[in-house]
């Protein structure tokens, strides 16, 4: 088996979590430590990813580097009700949800500082 489980890192994990399953309705699958001291692994549907605090020092947040160094895309069957309920959330949306290069796509900013695409491919993905 071969996946790519991203770890976010974030000032408030708690926060985070709390954040991601009203936005994405995500569920936690594992968790570790206490207070903000923790890592959690969540799941949006079959997709996985991980929330763990940053140590100020070599892991780094990005409000603490002014700005995301990336973004996720989380593919839902219905990104523009996704987006909504992200922005809903606390999300600030980017970019609305429109359709471009093929896809149902919409982008945003976590609470935390993570930039987000939302979407699904229009038709058959990759095209041919």
């Amino acid at each position: 088996m071969t996946s790519f489980e991203p770890e976010l890192w974030v000032d408030s994990p708690r926060a985070a979590i709390a954040f991601y399953a009203r936005a994405f309705v995500a569920t936690v699958l594992h968790q570790v430590g206490d207070g903000d001291d923790l890592v959690a692994q969540l799941a949006v549907g079959e997709a996985r990813f991980w929330v763990s605090n940053c140590d100020g020092r070599v892991r780094l947040s990005p409000r603490a580097t002014g700005g995301a160094t990336g973004r996720v895309l989380v593919c839902v069957e219905d990104p523009d009700a996704v987006a909504a309920r992200a922005v809903a959330a606390g999300a600030t949306e980017l970019a609305p949800v429109s359709d471009e290069h093929g896809w149902r796509l919409g982008r945003i900013t976590d609470p935390a500082g993570h930039e987000w695409e939302v979407g699904r491919p229009l038709g058959e993905w990759p095209p041919a």
